[in-house]
């Protein structure tokens, strides 16, 4: 009898912030947003800074750029837009459940690579590869020339996400690639530095968005339902708060202290935009 397959936390993390951005947010993005300047740092403002990200990705696709692979698609949003826009676009989607969104939302207007980026095996080429988000999620060791392989000649790579800093303290917002190391690794590559833009103080305000659902939304439930079981099921909850007690305090602290927001993310990330081009 073949093992079944464990769940992907970041998968099915994915698959929660999808739900809850189209419920409370009204918006199909699961990127951050770009709170320009005048944009108030609110809830309403939401789907508008995420716009405002995504024509800024627009606005740094080199001209003469026509086809596009966008890797780790998220709900296929992004790639709707970049369709609308002209180009065309092929998508990887490792996540089952989200690939059924972007089925949904593009149908076949794009082709859609259901695997890992590491696992992609195609003959075609693109003229960029494109990483909006998903670059901290891929060893950089493969991303780059599996990304060099895929590309034209003169083709580029645009990376939009944030990196590790090398600080003091230990981030409760985990992910992203060593800065430092990412340079490093860059410097010895076949390719060429086009853009490197510093966005890290206008995407961090959505950081303070995610605190302010997490206290005043999920913290309320989460003392509810230990309320309901310590009172109701005591064995229950006592089973369950030793069972899983690492993973409880690993919640509490990254989600639940108030230690996640805007300014903690610019301390310990840096967010950047960067284009590169295939020599």
């Amino acid at each position: 009898m073949a093992k079944q397959k464990k769940v992907d936390f970041k998968e099915i993390g994915l698959d929660i912030g999808l739900i809850l951005a189209k419920q409370f947010f009204k918006t199909e993005y699961l990127h951050y947003g770009y709170w320009t300047d005048g944009l108030t740092v609110d809830n309403s403002n939401i789907y508008q800074a995420q716009e405002n990200y995504a024509n800024l990705i627009l606005s740094h696709i080199p001209e003469g750029v026509k086809s596009i692979l966008d890797v780790g698609c998220g709900a296929g949003k992004f790639a709707e837009k970049l369709l609308d826009n002209g180009y065309m676009v092929d998508c990887v989607s490792p996540s089952p459940n989200l690939t059924k969104h972007v089925k949904n939302l593009i149908g076949d207007r794009c082709n859609i690579f259901e695997c890992g980026y590491e696992e992609l095996n195609t003959e075609k080429k693109y003229d960029l590869i494109l990483f909006s988000e998903s670059f901290q999620y891929i060893p950089v060791h493969s991303s780059i020339p599996q990304s060099l392989k895929f590309l034209n000649n003169n083709g580029h790579i645009l990376i939009c996400d944030f990196f590790r800093k090398k600080v003091e303290g230990t981030s409760p917002i985990g992910g992203g690639h060593d800065l430092v190391e990412f340079y490093e690794y860059i410097s010895g590559q076949p390719i060429e530095t086009i853009t490197d833009i510093d966005i890290t103080q206008e995407t961090a305000p959505s950081i303070d968005i995610v605190d302010d659902f997490l206290t005043n939304t999920i913290h309320p439930i989460y003392n509810l339902i230990f309320y309901v079981l310590d009172s109701n099921y005591p064995k229950i909850s006592k089973f369950l708060k030793w069972k899983y007690k690492k993973r409880l305090e690993k919640i509490n602290y990254k989600y639940l202290q108030r230690k996640t927001n805007a300014e903690s993310f610019s301390y310990f990330k840096s967010y950047h935009l960067m284009v590169y081009k295939k020599q």
